[in-house]
């Protein structure tokens, strides 16, 4: 029994480290992959920016769930984003982002890490503390968009 559930570890740690690339049968799908997992980043967002630039009123428990998914989310669209994704579908998706792939990734890193920042901004309840986690990964979307993303 303990040979089986060894075997099945494995197995399945094999599958979820195989290339990222794997996961998607064409450039389409993981245009459509990244395109979703950005577009549900932003809408927790945008909810979380509502709160910190006071369009709608500071909610904690909200800005702590919102603050959550988008650090979730922004571990996501990178494996969208292999070789040959630059085209197969309409995408806002620069060639810079092929061919400057260490700088993009440093740009995706930052986001992540800012992301975590906000997370842990949002779980003390002070809004004070969520604005100034907020402008940083804000900051780090509009990088990455000067630098990658067309009009």
């Amino acid at each position: 029994m303990k040979a089986l559930a060894a075997f099945a570890l494995a197995a399945a740690t094999l599958t979820v480290s195989a290339p990222a690339s794997a996961q998607f049968a064409k450039a389409e799908d993981a245009i459509k992959y990244r395109q979703s997992a950005f577009f549900v980043m932003g809408q927790h967002f945008g909810r979380l920016g509502a709160m910190a630039n006071g369009r709608v009123p500071f909610d904690a428990k909200a800005a702590q769930e919102n603050a959550e998914v988008v650090a979730e989310m922004a571990k996501l669209p990178w494996a969208g984003f292999g070789a040959g994704t630059d085209k197969g579908a309409p995408t806002k998706a620069l060639p810079e982002i092929w061919t400057e792939q260490a700088k993009f990734k440093e740009h995706s890193d930052k986001l992540q890490a800012e992301s975590v920042k906000l997370a842990a901004a949002a779980k003390t309840g002070n809004l004070d503390n969520l604005k100034t986690a907020f402008g940083a990964a804000a900051g780090t979307c509009k990088a990455c968009h000067d630098s990658y993303r067309a009009k």
